[in-house]
């Protein structure tokens, strides 16, 4: 596997991939661990994921630059992320028992009945390469210290941030074989999957990816959890603060790049704010700073990879070609590396690529509507169901509008984020599942009735 910094096209790093007898032994070591992990008390791998949540502050930096040097997110915003994988390893540290404190039911005179919740046994969570640790902690923090044991088959294009969690765990003090990374290609997957000693999934990824992960498990009746794509709606209706909209939505379509799942991507506007919105949106988008992601002041740093580039500038020209037209941005920077600029498009017809595809980039589609009716259509009217943001000064009308939206996540007036206090996940072709809160612990444990009289 071979690690291209993506600010340079340069090959910075490779890592040999895991051979069958090495995968083989990846297997045995997990299933073996796990016989003695999930007898643990739960305190006690409470106290490990705290320990874990150190070893990320204390290397932050260190893990930080892994990012950057991979995938090109800007510095700043990978030691951020570090450090909510540390807050997701504090929260599940402090409330992980509670959660899984076991439940009382009516029962007949002189029986007890309850529901205790017990780990499932080796999870492969396939990840992507955008959040490269976050979107790992988010699955491990909860599935672990249920009692479950942990695969990680990251993205090929981050090898150096798979063996850096996995040495976070190891660090931490866990035991040998709870959490491992598997060095393997797309197509092992199926493989892993069906093999006996794992029992469960969680991917985080494309459609097609979630479809084929879904067919194997399901085939071999093993869990899943899909956190798929999203085209996400920035609703901002006539009774807006519009300069914090602006401001917000400029952030929440170009953090990392545009690379993001639950980024804002369609901005649907009512018509009596519409041009005063797109004049501050553009003005803030322009003012981002596109430029080498090892400098804390860039806001924008490179695509995660080339190809990744030339398929969204397609997009963009697609889009064009069918009528959009393009505010600002709309064409690669001329300067090495996979740089695209932050691009508005405005006036986007019906079904080009910017209206009815995820656009995995820093490309803003912008829609004028003439009331809420009409922006709640457009907001429902994509096979995606993520996130959804809404942006007026009535509170009640918000929540109203927000109850309208086909999407896992709705944030009023606040850019669409996760957070380890609350469920995270979609509907629709955005995948089914819940991460994080007690939602997350609780999607790989058997919830086993107990009966005694």
């Amino acid at each position: 596997m071979d690690v291209v910094d993506p600010s340079t096209g340069e090959r910075v790093e490779s890592y040999t991939e895991h051979t069958q007898s090495e995968i083989e032994a990846v297997l045995d070591r997990a299933n073996a661990a796990f016989e003695d992990w999930r007898l643990r008390p739960v305190r006690e791998r409470e106290e490990l994921l705290a320990a874990a949540g150190e070893v990320l502050r204390k290397n932050k930096r260190k893990y930080a630059e892994t990012m950057t040097r991979e995938m090109g997110k800007p510095l700043s915003q990978a030691i951020a992320e570090v450090e909510k994988c540390a807050w997701g390893c504090d929260h599940y540290a402090e409330h992980a028992s509670a959660y899984l404190e076991p439940e009382g039911h009516p029962s007949p005179p002189g029986a007890a009945v309850e529901t205790v919740y017990e780990p499932l046994g080796p999870v492969l969570a396939v990840m992507p390469w955008n959040f490269p640790f976050w979107q790992v902690f988010r699955f491990a923090a909860p599935s672990l210290t249920a009692g479950n044991v942990g695969l990680l088959k990251h993205a090929s294009n981050v090898p150096g941030c798979s063996m850096a969690i996995e040495e976070v765990f190891r660090e931490a003090g866990y035991p040998e074989g709870v959490f491992q990374s598997l060095l393997v290609p797309s197509e092992s997957v199926d493989e892993i999957l069906a093999d006996e000693r794992v029992r469960a999934a969680t991917l985080t990824g494309s459609g097609p990816a979630g479809r084929a992960v879904a067919s194997t498990a399901g085939e071999h009746l093993k869990k899943t959890v899909l956190e798929l794509g999203g085209s996400d709606p920035f609703i901002v209706l006539d009774d807006a603060d519009i300069s914090a909209a602006a401001e917000t939505g400029a952030w929440a379509r170009n953090q990392n790049g545009g690379q993001s799942c639950i980024a804002a991507k369609r901005f649907i506007v009512h018509t009596d704010v519409y041009q005063a919105f797109l004049d501050q949106f553009t003005e803030v988008v322009s003012s981002l700073t596109v430029g080498d992601p090892m400098d804390e002041e860039t806001d924008v740093g490179p695509q995660a990879r080339q190809d990744l580039l030339e398929s969204l500038h397609e997009q963009v020209e697609a889009s064009v070609e069918a009528g959009a037209r393009v505010v600002t941005g709309g064409e690669p920077l001329d300067r090495q590396g996979a740089y695209y600029p932050p691009t508005i498009l405005a006036d986007i017809p019906e079904g080009c690529p910017a209206d009815s595809e995820e656009t995995f980039g820093p490309v803003a589609a912008v829609y004028e509507v003439p009331d809420e009716t009409a922006a709640i259509e457009k907001a429902n009217d994509t096979e995606f169901g993520l996130g959804a943001s809404i942006w007026t000064e009535d509170r009640e009308r918000g929540e109203r509008l927000a109850r309208q939206i086909d999407a896992g996540n709705v944030y009023v007036n606040q850019l669409v984020k996760s957070d380890p206090r609350v469920p995270f996940g979609g509907v629709k072709e955005s995948g089914y599942g819940r991460e994080l809160s007690n939602a997350g612990i609780m999607e790989f444990v058997n919830r086993k009735t107990v009966w005694v009289e």
